[in-house]
């Protein structure tokens, strides 16, 4: 019975990484989606400032995923509210983003290997993520 209980739990957890990785990496898909430019040929020349920008919007998205694992009843119940998690993310981020920046093309000056405005969208991505996370457990 313990091998059973064992090879249950295991399944449930190899379950979990793939639908969260599945989660995240679509996020990642979304977030790339919305520039003009190729994030992952940028980051392979040596751009700090995209693969700034880029993987703090991952973790943002991670620290969300998290968030959902812990609190929910079910895979399905997770997968759900990581979709909504994510989408609120994406949403909130541009608002954020323009919030703060009305009139300048940041993008552009990201694509430039501006260091200082990646590490500002890095954070900024990440405040998000915490917000985001945190609105999920109510």
């Amino acid at each position: 019975m313990d091998e059973l209980i064992t090879l249950s739990s295991f399944g449930n957890f190899l379950a979990h990484v793939g639908v969260g990785l599945f989660l995240l990496l679509l996020g990642i898909i979304v977030f790339s989606l919305t520039t003009k430019f190729s994030e992952r040929e940028l980051i392979k020349q040596g751009n700090l400032a995209v693969a700034l920008k880029l993987w703090g919007k991952g973790l943002g998205l991670a620290i969300v995923i998290f968030t959902v694992w812990a609190s929910s009843v079910s895979l399905l119940d997770a997968f759900i509210w990581g979709l909504v998690g994510i989408v609120t993310q994406v949403v909130s981020y541009y608002i954020i983003e323009y919030i703060l920046t009305p009139k300048t093309n940041l993008a552009k000056k990201v694509e430039e290997g501006n260091t200082a405005i990646g590490f500002s969208l890095f954070s900024a991505s990440i405040a998000v993520g915490l917000i985001v996370a945190a609105s999920l457990t109510y």
